[in-house]
């Protein structure tokens, strides 16, 4: 059974970086069909996919974020980590990894959710 795990800051300073690493158990982190997402949620608002590594490291963010966002992994962990620079208060949100399709159009396994505030 796969369990993923964020782990990071909880508080992040305006226009410093955040990172956030997710722990992949269970197996499974380099099988060619999934990708490995990260997806956020802010107050109040539904939730939005960042980006995704996949199982050859080829990366894919949103457009909205890629200015800002890059995803690496290390396979020796299980683990793969969002960077976002130059955050704001609006990067405010519950983030998530995720294992599913490609852009997150369907996702099977959540990892519980890190909140991560912006403030300084």
């Amino acid at each position: 059974q796969v369990q993923l795990q964020e782990s990071g800051p909880g508080l992040v300073k305006p226009s410093q970086t955040l990172s956030l690493t997710c722990t992949v158990s269970g197996g499974g982190f380099t099988n060619y069909i999934y990708f490995w997402s990260w997806i956020r949620q802010a107050p109040g608002k539904g939730l939005e996919w960042m980006g995704y590594i996949d199982y050859t490291g080829i990366t894919r963010y949103s457009p909205s974020l890629k200015s800002r966002t890059s995803i690496s992994r290390d396979t020796s962990k299980n683990q793969f980590t969002l960077h976002l620079n130059s955050v704001t208060p609006e990067d405010t949100a519950v983030y998530y990894c995720t294992r599913g399709g490609q852009y997150a159009d369907y996702v099977d396994v959540w990892g519980q959710g890190t909140q991560v505030t912006v403030s300084s």
